[in-house]
């Protein structure tokens, strides 16, 4: 029978065998286990909504961060998502529309990325693409329009990973699936963990809203109580942190989604829209629906020009224009139409009138919604140029 020293002397010994025992129990694998990815928010930030098959991990978005970068991930090895998703830009290409590997345009506008982990919708006028771990499969293998054109090489885009030293430690550490961890659906499961983490919250009206009361100029206050004011009816479509009505988080009983006519168009006199960007309409065939467009996120507008979903509007000085007039009107062209006679339109688009120095505070509360530490953090930019 051991005595106390005996079994203290033990300790050391009984430590070591049930470390090697635990190395046999998993296959004598000397790979360090994922990182819990860890969530930096400000109070005013609710925690973004994982979906439970593809947890967070550090591991997963550093993986998602350089295939995010890889041009690899596109037919001809010349396109990434970063193409269309500049970090400079809010994550937005400066584009009224974009154009993919074949010369081919989008129809629509190239959408901001920033908090894109709170949107319950993910593209413009498309009601079915709730997660981005699908949202991803669009651009990468669809064909109308062609973006990466990975249709049909799937085989060759895998194989090119597989054959990389370091994908092939990064897919390893970052899934625990047994066999073959290099999959395209591994592919959108790591996309779609690095764009949640493009949390954008360090803005002057942050600062303000975390309590620095001088974060905001006279004029900015002024111009956030003018869009927040019944008057403007701006809040309602662009509210809340994210600054959007598609909206979705932890402590959210039911996601909000909501698509909007704006009045940007009135083709036919009775609503319509160009035949090439009807709106939801396309998707659910509702007359109802057509023209109708998700709000996009307004966190750092000012440097995300062109606006609209088809990028119609080059300034956002034209788009405050567009709302004070209740809708665009078009003279001539095969587009022509009075945008604010449009029946469709949301109840409220209905115009107001600002003078010169009401406008120029909207325009500066705006401009105060711009992250500059969001548009050079290092953990969102090009891993390939560090």
């Amino acid at each position: 029978m051991m005595g106390r020293s005996d079994m203290q002397a033990a300790k050391p010994l009984v430590r070591a065998l049930t470390a090697a025992l635990m190395f046999v129990a998993v296959g004598g694998c000397s790979e360090p286990a994922a990182e819990p990815y860890v969530w930096a928010l400000p109070n005013h930030f609710a925690r973004p909504s994982v979906p439970a098959d593809n947890p967070m991990n550090a591991q997963k978005v550093e993986l998602g961060r350089r295939l995010f970068y890889d041009p690899a991930l596109s037919a001809d090895a010349t396109m990434s998502c970063a193409s269309c998703h500049q970090q400079a830009l809010a994550f937005t290409d400066g584009q009224a529309v974009s154009t993919g590997v074949t010369g081919q345009s989008t129809p629509r506008n190239s959408m901001s990325l920033a908090n894109i982990a709170y949107a319950s919708k993910l593209t413009w006028a498309n009601p079915l693409v709730e997660r981005l771990e699908h949202q991803a499969m669009i651009p990468m293998f669809g064909e109308e329009p062609v973006e990466m054109g990975l249709a049909g090489k799937e085989r060759e885009l895998l194989d090119a990973l597989r054959a990389d030293s370091e994908y092939r430690r990064l897919f390893k550490r970052a899934f625990t699936d047994e066999g073959d961890r290099v999959t395209v659906e591994n592919i959108t499961k790591a996309i779609a963990a690095f764009e949640r983490t493009l949390i954008s919250s360090s803005s002057r009206f942050d600062r303000y809203i975390a309590g620095e009361e001088d974060a905001l100029t006279m004029a900015e206050k002024r111009g956030m109580e003018l869009f927040l004011s019944e008057r403007l009816e701006c809040f309602h479509c662009h509210g809340g942190f994210t600054f959007t009505d598609s909206v979705d988080h932890v402590g959210m009983p039911v996601p909000e989604s909501r698509y909007h006519n704006t009045g940007l168009y009135n083709v036919d006199g009775e609503g319509g829209y160009p035949a090439d960007n009807p709106g939801s309409f396309e998707i659910t065939g509702d007359p109802a629906d057509m023209g109708s467009f998700k709000a996009p996120t307004l966190r750092n507008i000012v440097i995300t020009a062109p606006y609209m979903h088809d990028g119609s509007i080059e300034t956002l000085e034209g788009v405050l224009d567009h709302y004070a007039a209740g809708g665009r009107t078009i003279e001539t062209g095969p587009q022509a139409g009075d945008g604010s006679a449009n029946p469709l339109k949301s109840q409220f688009v209905v115009g107001f009138e600002l003078n010169r120095e009401e406008k120029s505070a909207v325009l500066a509360f705006l401009k105060a919604l711009t992250d500059d530490s969001f548009l050079t953090d290092p953990r969102f930019s090009d891993p390939f140029q560090q």
